[in-house]
């Protein structure tokens, strides 16, 4: 981490793998575009048995906190309060310190998810599919519950994940139907496909690709594109890609964390399409 100046503040990204996260790319753009050059975002390798030793070392400069997996629930019980957003999911990738050292948990991959989709034009729809069931998947369905007017069907590999994703969907009063992950190809026809699963698991499925999709949004980005947003693109589909998504929770981070909005999103997506490209 970059050496931090007097009087700087401080926020990071904690997780376990935490090497590939552009997180720190983003956050540094940000302070660049907005002139805060006393501000410094790092990495941290930090697994659930490490969190709370870290979390209660932390100084008056720090400001915020990223958290990716696996930290995002183990995060909760540290915490004073968290928001509505995050408790729909139980889920937390956002810590914001208030002046007073209470910890504020929020989510924002669900608006940022929402806000990737608007800047493709999709503000609502009437029904989706859901590629997998962890807990992006979870993130997904609350996305949903915010623009879509009907059924929304999982493809999960098991029954326990099946009556996860109906859990969440009862919780989260979204209507949801979930079937094998062998008839995955059916989510494809949807007017939108939410693929949240690792790389690699959906290649099988672009060879089945049928003409003229809809949208498709592909959590991953890197590697990027994937077999399946390739393919989707080719034939003539739009692609909302992971850089989008994270781009886009990244600006709601640094607007809750630096008390600066807009955040820079131009900027942050030009920082972060350079780096993968530097991959």
């Amino acid at each position: 981490m970059a050496a931090e100046r007097d009087g700087g503040r401080r926020a990071a990204v904690l997780g376990s793998p935490i090497a590939h996260s552009l997180s720190p790319v983003l956050h540094r753009a940000a302070y660049d575009e907005l002139g805060l050059r006393d501000w410094t975002y790092g990495r941290f390798e930090i697994d659930e048995a490490a969190l709370p030793g870290f979390i209660d070392e932390l100084g008056s400069e720090w400001a915020g906190l990223s958290l990716t997996m696996p930290l995002k629930r183990a995060i909760i019980p540290l915490l004073d309060e968290v928001s509505e957003t995050a408790a729909s999911v139980a889920a937390v990738n956002t810590v914001v310190f208030g002046a007073d050292g209470s910890r504020r948990g929020d989510n924002t991959d669900i608006p940022g998810m929402v806000a990737a989709l608007r800047e493709r034009g999709i503000e609502q729809v009437e029904s989706a599919a859901i590629l997998g069931a962890g807990a992006t998947a979870s993130s997904a369905l609350a996305a949903l519950a915010r623009i879509c007017t009907g059924e929304v069907v999982a493809y999960v590999r098991s029954e326990t994940r099946a009556a996860e994703m109906r859990q969440w969907g009862e919780r989260l009063d979204v209507e949801v139907r979930t079937e094998a992950w062998d008839d995955a190809r059916e989510a494809l026809s949807a007017p939108l496909v939410i693929a949240t699963t690792p790389a690699g698991t959906t290649d099988a499925l672009s060879a089945v690709v049928p003409e003229r999709p809809a949208t498709l949004f592909d959590v991953l980005y890197d590697p990027w594109p994937t077999a399946l947003a390739a393919r989707w693109s080719a034939y003539g589909g739009a692609v909302v890609s992971g850089l989008d998504l994270l781009v886009h929770q990244a600006v709601l981070q640094v607007e809750q964390m630096t008390g600066r909005a807009p955040a820079p999103l131009d900027a942050m997506r030009k920082a972060g399409e350079q780096a993968l490209a530097e991959r």
